[in-house]
């Protein structure tokens, strides 16, 4: 395979996006691949699926970048960084803005999580009845 195919980015980075943020699209937005981010983002990982999908086409060298081309060095090459301006000043804000997305995600999912506790335990009081709908 020729060395146009094989992206710049690093295959290391989008398998980290990919693991922590890959329901959200993380790892789509690092290769530039922003409509399907979205989507992804919107779909949390098509429910998961999409996101399992892509996790194992990273890990296995077959994802591809925004411009088609394999997301297969383990390394992201220098002369890419400094080109598209990335410092590792960047990637440290970046990676603190998802642990505090990680973080609100967590705080919403105990949200739900106590809500639905509360809403079966008035139902079980006889609060709401068996047939109503759902608020």
């Amino acid at each position: 395979m020729t060395e146009s195919n094989i992206s710049k980015r690093s295959r290391g980075i989008a398998l980290a996006l990919a693991t922590v943020t890959g329901v959200f699209g993380g790892h789509r937005f690092y290769v530039g691949k922003i409509g399907t981010g979205l989507l992804q983002l919107a779909t949390l990982g098509g429910l998961g699926v999409w996101w399992l999908y892509d996790m194992i086409l990273v890990a296995a060298g077959g994802f591809r970048d925004a411009d088609d081309r394999r997301v297969a060095n383990w390394g992201e090459t220098d002369s890419s960084a400094q080109e598209e301006g990335i410092s590792n000043e960047k990637l440290e804000l970046l990676l603190d803005e998802i642990d505090s997305l990680r973080s609100e995600m967590g705080d919403m999912n105990e949200r739900v999580d106590f809500l639905e506790r509360m809403l079966t335990s008035a139902r079980e009081r006889g609060a709401i009845p068996p047939g109503a709908p759902p608020l």
